[in-house]
């Protein structure tokens, strides 16, 4: 486990047009955390809005067998799709669309598909935040072919985790600090500074509105580092 301060994010980097197929690529890498984000765009969209003249964004997430310490099993293994990547593919879906204006984007479907190669914690919040910048260079391609006229994104969206270990609030938990949390949170926000979902629990224990609020202020911090981060990547 690195070395860090109890306010400073891992190691990030992201690398975008990873995959070169996608409209929209990358590979966001934070400490050993390593997701693939991939972002498709398709000609039509879910029934609940054809001929509303909007677009729609979804998610799906999965996890490579070997992406942890021991072999997890594949989807198709087990018959059935597993709850807890249902769970956070949902999320990621939730937090991606709260980055588009779908009129804008108009009757097409974008698809962002994360995939975790090698997870240490944090998984959906760098799924979110790789997934946002696959999604920004998927829009920017549909500008740049003539497809639509403006780029539909709206708002800038990360996601960070935050909690409080040891009884010391900690910003962005890799796995031996989550394991060990009495407080687990993720948070993501828009470059508003608005908040688009909080998860949170206390694992081992109960917390208080202050510790509340020292949480979210720790992860305020960090989803405006991810921002920045962002925009580098995307040259804005």
């Amino acid at each position: 486990m690195e070395e860090r301060k109890n306010d400073e994010l891992r190691k990030v980097k992201i690398t975008p047009d990873y995959i070169i197929y996608p409209e929209g690529s990358v590979l966001i890498e934070m400490g050993n955390t390593k997701v693939i984000c991939n972002a498709s765009v398709e000609e039509n969209v879910p029934p609940f809005k054809k001929d509303s003249g909007e677009g729609w964004v979804t998610a799906e997430y999965s996890m490579l067998p070997r992406a942890t310490g021991t072999r997890n099993k594949r989807d198709i293994g087990r018959g059935k799709q597993n709850a807890r990547g249902v769970e956070i593919q949902r999320l990621i879906g939730r937090a991606l669309r709260a980055a588009v204006d779908f009129k804008l984007l108009g009757e097409r479907s974008i698809t962002i598909d994360c995939d975790v190669i090698q997870a240490d914690g944090g998984t959906r919040t760098a799924s979110v935040t790789g997934g946002f910048v696959a999604l920004y260079l998927a829009c920017d391609k549909l500008v740049k072919n003539g497809i639509i006229e403006k780029n539909p994104i709206i708002n800038f969206v990360s996601a960070v985790s935050v909690g409080i270990v040891g009884g010391v609030p900690q910003l962005d938990l890799c796995y031996e600090q989550d394991s060990h949390a009495d407080v687990d949170m993720n948070v993501i926000m828009t470059d508003k500074g608005e908040f688009v979902e909080i998860q949170g629990t206390g694992e081992n224990n109960t917390f208080s509105m202050d510790e509340l609020m020292n949480l979210l202020e720790l992860a305020k911090k960090g989803n405006e580092e991810l921002q920045k981060i962002q925009r580098e990547v995307l040259g804005l």
